[in-house]
């Protein structure tokens, strides 16, 4: 009894959000091809690329799956993901959401800082990404992202280049300036 109960404990401990069992170890080895954009340790060195270290396992498996399935597209990821079983994906996803998240070393403007952060709170960002853009489930932490990959993908939702969102970001995005776009991604980047 006390052994199945302890198994049990186990099991549950190694499920992932997404309600299947993920092995974090598997993740690592599987990572191996994903050290060249996203850093050994899931720390990007490019700014072009996310860093994925400490991103929730939940929207890192999302995001992964609509690579593979098409609702996302990327002339680099989409082939990347196309060959990836579901169980790579959850392992993967494990693996990238316990490392820990390192400073990009992006300098910003503490004025940009400070009207991103009055853009973000008009908007209400933190409703769906939560106090300091930590994340939450299908919702990406982009505390810390990369500045360059922030606007980036801002200006995809605004240009309905990305879609994979449900909506909510491409309907706010719609009406961003350049200017709010690089207010936002300094507040973002900003943040720890």
């Amino acid at each position: 009894m006390k052994t199945s109960i302890a198994l049990l404990m186990l099991l549950a401990g190694a499920a992932t959000s997404t309600g299947a069992l993920a092995d974090d170890k598997a993740g690592q080895d599987k990572s191996t091809v994903c050290v060249a954009c996203h850093g050994s340790d899931g720390n990007s060195p490019s700014a072009a690329f996310p860093s994925l270290a400490g991103q929730n396992a939940r929207y890192i498996y999302l995001q992964l799956r609509d690579f593979k399935e098409g609702r996302r597209k990327n002339e680099l990821m989409s082939p990347m993901a196309a060959g990836l079983a579901k169980q790579d994906m959850l392992d993967l996803a494990d693996y990238f959401s316990h490392q820990k998240k390192k400073p990009t070393g992006f300098q910003t403007d503490p004025a940009k800082v400070a009207s991103g952060r009055g853009i973000a709170d008009a908007a209400l960002c933190p409703m769906c990404h939560l106090g300091g853009f930590s994340g939450q489930n299908e919702i990406p932490r982009v505390a810390g992202q990369h500045y360059d990959y922030v606007v980036l993908q801002l200006k995809n939702f605004r240009g309905r280049l990305r879609t994979n969102d449900g909506g909510n970001m491409t309907a706010y995005a719609k009406s961003l300036t350049d200017e709010q776009i690089d207010d936002l991604a300094h507040y973002i980047a900003s943040l720890n």
